[in-house]
Formats: structure tokens, C-alpha cells, sequence
């Protein structure tokens, strides 16, 4: 897998080498012929590995064995990719591009970690032998298939994919290094939408488990549950919705790490669309509490993996956004309006509050704790854009709780509501996505010695020309990564115009160091230092004692890998392929719960005859 962020100079700059390709190729043949092996022998006899374990997980959750022995193994395996994603982009900032794919531990990590994801669903498929696994199953064949199975292996896919997929993307345009890379987005997408799938597969087995205790009340019980099946499975719901909000928020991974490549209204519209989406989701299927349950759960899980990548593997640390402002919303919007009976109201009333309300209380939390917090510069068009993606996120998260609870709203509401959603956000980020080149602006930049080559450091002061360029700017700041380490340094502010660092910056070896200045849709930013990079090739930009250069739009210095030569119709149309790719894969999870919602309705109450006259007795025997 290629980096997510820049790279260092001096490690291959396009794809992987085939040498790593065969390896891997090898690898992933291996593991995928394991899977099949432990699977034709599960179906070819009354006892197997497999039938063991899942009946032992049944023991230990109460849930059918098809449910729960897949629903463990996911679990674990996404939060091993989870942890392998932070640890490689931290990584990547502060080491630079490796040697390939192999040469990474953390590409291990995200490796194992999705391939168990995609094993659980294809497990979930095949341990249903001679029963149907509840009245959603799919027909495959002679047998049955769980809905949340096909999700669950259709999502690890996707994400297992976007991994071919990226080297060959490399190999034609270069690295595009940033986390929202087109096959990136797979990878990232894909691991976070399983946790769909998983619900999904939960609410089957509940339902499964239920209609089982109603077909044979006075049946003997089986074997007692070593642990509470409703304890069990209320952790798991909290857990699947608080992971949920985990996988929405990496695509917020280059705010919380300081090195963002897009424009800071990205940063609330990103949040709230997040936390409306799964927060309105945990409250509908969970009930009380659910939405404060999975900000709770998002916190303890993020914390831990932020400190694993920080002070345990010594790779910088990742901030995380807060969202308990926006469970309190959710959570009070529920008590004055029926989440479950009217949930498009109330999803869209919860999104409302958390693009608004929330937008203040996660704008004084990253003054509290973002490299990079929300500045005067993102209004008003920040709180609007977060007032839409909450009211988007808000009725889709709704969506989605209800379609766990098998009680959708009718199918006209319900697929314009979702289609509306998915056209505001899509106008939201096109909107962000407009950026402007800057024009006639430039900077001089006086360097002062603070400690002598070989590891050369020195502080600055830079003089914007004109002035009023930089005048009520999100960010005037200097980003030094790469050398072994991340520098953010937010310039102080000195005269119109006139900004001085704060600490050292690093000019030597692997480092790169930039002045960057965002101002409305203005990306740019003017190098104090660049290595040479003989695999690009570029040249190295020295760090002169005073120089004067121009600003030029910073896609050019953050992205120095990308090619140049490859014809824009290339570009453009490998896109839409993925994007094409993107949404089926979105209309696939969209099948899966409207498909669960409709199986899971009660059924009706036998309506009274009209042609019998009311109140009138029926004879004894009759």
C-alpha cells in the first residue's frame, strides 16, 4: 500500500516493486486458500474447526453461532487495520515514503486487518448449512446467506481492492500523496462501512435468536450463555455505532494530525456530518443513551489507538475531535421528539442542532487540543456547510436506525430523504473542493541560525507582500515533517503583514519545510526547504539565509511525487471509475438495510371482518 502523506526523498516514487507485488500476491493466495479449506470441510462434515468455534461463540453471546463467531472476528480485525492506518500515517509524516509495501509494519497491520474483515463476512456466508439464517436471508444456491455476511465480505472487498487498485494508480500518476487519494478513499471507506455490514448481521441474529424462543417456548434450554446474551449484545450495539463514528472520522485524518491538504471548512462539515450520521443511528436503534454511549465508545477506542501511535510507537500523536456536545443534543432532540415514531423528524432536527450548536462546541475544543483550530476565517460559510451536513448526516443516520429496528419508513420517504442526503453532501464537498490559485503574492523570508549544520535549525521571519493577503487568514504557519518528526508552528503575528516562528525549524537531511497560507478557497504556501529527490527527480530548494520567492498553489510542494505528464482525460476518467466503484457499493449497503428493514417488520394484526356487524357474539363453536 503506498503512503497517505508526502513522502521523504530518496525511496521509490511510483509503485510498489514487483518483487513486493509477487510477495504479496503469494501471501494473499495463501490466506485466501486457508479460508476455503476451513470452509469446504465446515460444509463437508457434522463437526469442524469452524462449527466448534461458532458454536462456542454462541455459548459465550447468545446469538446464533452464524452471527456471532463472524461478528468476533471483525471486531478484532477492524480494529487492527484501525490501529495500522494511524500508526502508517504517522508514519509516512514523520519518516517519509518507504521502501515498498513490505517494508512497512504497519501495512501488516492494515493487511491482516482487512482480509479478516472480508474472511468474517465470507464465514457469515458459509456456516449457515441446513438453516436459513432469519427471513432476510439471500438464496445462494441450495442454501441461505446472512444479509450482514454479503455486506460484511462486500465491504472488506471493496477495501482489499482500493490496494491493487493504488499501485496501479501510482504507477500512472504518480503518488498522490494525501489521504484523499481516489483509492485511499477505498481503503478508508471501505474498513468504516463494514461497520454497517456488522450491524446489520447483529440485528439478524437478534431477530433470528427471538423468533427461535417464539416457535418453541416450552423447547428445552440449550446450554446456559457464559455471559449475559443482553449484556452482550447491548455492548455490541454501543460498539458497532461508536465504531461507526470511528470509521466517518478518518477521513478527518489530516486535520487531526496537523497536515491537512484541503480547506478548513472540510473541518466542521466533516465533524458534523460524522456525528450526526452515527449519532442519530445509535439513538433510533439503541434507544436511551445510545448516542452518548457511542461518543464514549469513540473516545476510549480513538484515545487508546492516539496513545499506541504517540508515546508507545513514538510516531506523532493524533488529536481526535470531541462529539459528547453533539450526543448531548441528540440526546435531548430525543426527548422532545419521538425518535423511533417519526425518525425523519428527528433525524433532521438532531443533524440541525449538531451543524449548529454542536459547530460551537467542537470549535472550542480544537482551540483546545488541534494542531490547527477553527478560525474566524471558516465563517460564516464553515457553519453553514456543517448546518447542511448535519441535516444530511442527521436523516441518514435515522435511516439507518431504523432499518436495524426493521421499521423504515415508507419506501417513497425513506429513498428521497437518502437521495437528498447524498445530493447535499455531494454539493458540500464539491464546494469545498473549489480552490483558487493566489495571485501576485509573495514572501520574504529572513532565516536566523539557532544550531549549525549537519542538523541544521533555524527560526524565521516572513514579510507577506501585499499585507492584506494574509489579513484574517485561517492559517499563516510553517509545517516541517518528514525528517523524523512534525513541526506545526502557527507564526506569530508581529506587524500588517509580518509573521515570526516559534520554534526551530528543521532545514536538513529529509526534511521539508513550508510557509503555508490558507485565506478563503487560497491553498499556497512558498518553500523555506526541499530536499533533492532523485527518484521524482526534483531538485533540492535551498534554505538561504534571506530569499524572496512567490507563493504558488501548495498541491505543487505537498504532492512533489505527482506527475505532470499524464493527460487530464486519464486522470478524470480513472476517477469516475472509482467513484462508479464508490457507488455501488454504497447502493449494495443501501439494498442490505432496506432489505433487513422489510423482513423485520411485525406482522400485522388480523384485521376484524366487515361483514360480521360490531359487537355482535360469535356462537360457542362456532
Amino acid at each position: 500500500m503506498s503512503a497517505f502523506l508526502p513522502f521523504a526523498a530518496g525511496e521509490p516514487a511510483g509503485g510498489a516493486a514487483l518483487d513486493q507485488v509477487v510477495i504479496a500476491t503469494g501471501g494473499a493466495a495463501l490466506a485466501t486458500g486457508l479460508l476455503l479449506w476451513l470452509i469446504l470441510r465446515h460444509r463437508a462434515r457434522e463437526s469442524s474447526p469452524l462449527g466448534r468455534l461458532a458454536k462456542l461463540s454462541e455459548r459465550v453471546s447468545g446469538l446464533p453461532g452464524w452471527a456471532a463467531l463472524p461478528s468476533g472476528i471483525a471486531a478484532v480485525s477492524l480494529l487492527t487495520a484501525l490501529l495500522g492506518m494511524y500508526w502508517d500515517i504517522a508514519l509516512h509524516i514523520d519518516e517519509g515514503r518507504d521502501a515498498g509495501p513490505l517494508a512497512n509494519p504497519a501495512h501488516y497491520l492494515i493487511l491482516a486487518g482487512l482480509f479478516g474483515v472480508f474472511s468474517a463476512g465470507v464465514l457469515a456466508i458459509a456456516l449457515p448449512v441446513r438453516e436459513r439464517p432469519g427471513p432476510a436471508a439471500v438464496r445462494l444456491g441450495s442454501y441461505h446467506a446472512p444479509v450482514g455476511g454479503i455486506l460484511i465480505a462486500s465491504a472488506g472487498a471493496f477495501a482489499l481492492t482500493g490496494f491493487p487498485l493504488d499501485d496501479l494508480w501510482h504507477r500512472l500518476f504518480g503518488q498522490d500523496v494525501t489521504l484523499w487519494g481516489p483509492t485511499h478513499l477505498m481503503l478508508i471507506g471501505g474498513a468504516g462501512m463494514t461497520l454497517i455490514g456488522q450491524a446489520v448481521l447483529l440485528a439478524e441474529g437478534m431477530r433470528a435468536k427471538r423468533e427461535e424462543a417464539a416457535a418453541r417456548p416450552s423447547a428445552p434450554a440449550g446450554p446456559r450463555p457464559l455471559i449475559s446474551p443482553q449484556l452482550v449484545t447491548a455492548a455490541r450495539r454501543v460498539g458497532l455505532m461508536g465504531g461507526l463514528l470511528i470509521g466517518l472520522s478518518t477521513f478527518q485524518a489530516e486535520f487531526d494530525f496537523g497536515v491537512p491538504q484541503f480547506r478548513l471548512v472540510f473541518g466542521p462539515l466533516l465533524v458534523a456530518l460524522a456525528a450526526a450520521t452515527a449519532l442519530s443511528a445509535a439513538r433510533v436503534w439503541i434507544g436511551p443513551g445510545g448516542a452518548l454511549g457511542a461518543a464514549l465508545f469513540f473516545l476510549a477506542v480513538r484515545g487508546f489507538v492516539g496513545l499506541l501511535v504517540g508515546p508507545v510507537l513514538g510516531q506523532t500523536m493524533p488529536a481526535l475531535p470531541l462529539y459528547l456536545g453533539s450526543a448531548v443534543l441528540v440526546e435531548g432532540v430525543a426527548l422532545l421528539l419521538a425518535a423511533r415514531a417519526r425518525p425523519l423528524a428527528f433525524g433532521a432536527a438532531a443533524g440541525l442542532l449538531v451543524g449548529t450548536a454542536g459547530f460551537w462546541t467542537e470549535w472550542a475544543w480544537s482551540h483546545a487540543v488541534m494542531p490547527l483550530p477553527w478560525t474566524a476565517d471558516v465563517l460564516p460559510e464553515g457553519l453553514v456547510l456543517s448546518t447542511i451536513a448535519g441535516v444530511a448526516g442527521g436523516v441518514t443516520g435515522a435511516l439507518i436506525g431504523s432499518a436495524l429496528r426493521g421499521a423504515l419508513p415508507r419506501p417513497p420517504a425513506a429513498r428521497l430523504a437518502f437521495a437528498a442526503s447524498v445530493v447535499a453532501v455531494g454539493a458540500c464537498v464539491g464546494y469545498g473542493l473549489a480552490t483558487s490559485a493566489p495571485q501576485g503574492v509573495r514572501a520574504t523570508v529572513a532565516l536566523t541560525e539557532t544550531r549549525p549544520a549537519p542538523e541544521r535549525e533555524v527560526r524565521a521571519v516572513v514579510r507577506i507582500d501585499p499585507p492584506a493577503a494574509a489579513d484574517g487568514a485561517a492559517w499563516v504557519q510553517v509545517t516541517a515533517w518528514q525528517g523524523g518528526g512534525l513541526v506545526v508552528d502557527r507564526l506569530q503575528r508581529t506587524a500588517p503583514g509580518v509573521y515570526r516562528s516559534t520554534e526551530p525549524i528543521p532545514v536538513h537531511g529529509n526534511w521539508k519545510a513550508l510557509v503555508r497560507l490558507h485565506d478563503g478557497a487560497t491553498l499556497a504556501a512558498v518553500p523555506i526547504f526541499l530536499p533533492r529527490d532523485e527518484a521524482i527527480p526534483a531538485p533540492e530548494v535551498p534554505a538561504r539565509a534571506r530569499f524572496t520567492r512567490p507563493f504558488a498553489e501548495e498541491v505543487e510542494f505537498l504532492q512533489r511525487e505527482r506527475r505532470d505528464d499524464v493527460p487530464g482525460w486519464l486522470f478524470a476518467a480513472a476517477s469516475l471509475v472509482v467513484l462508479a466503484i464508490a457507488l455501488g457499493f454504497l447502493a449494495a449497503l443501501a439494498w442490505g438495510l432496506a432489505r433487513v428493514a422489510r423482513t423485520g417488520r411485525p406482522p400485522r394484526p388480523p384485521q376484524p371482518d366487515s361483514r360480521t356487524p360490531v359487537g355482535r357474539a360469535t356462537p360457542v363453536g362456532a
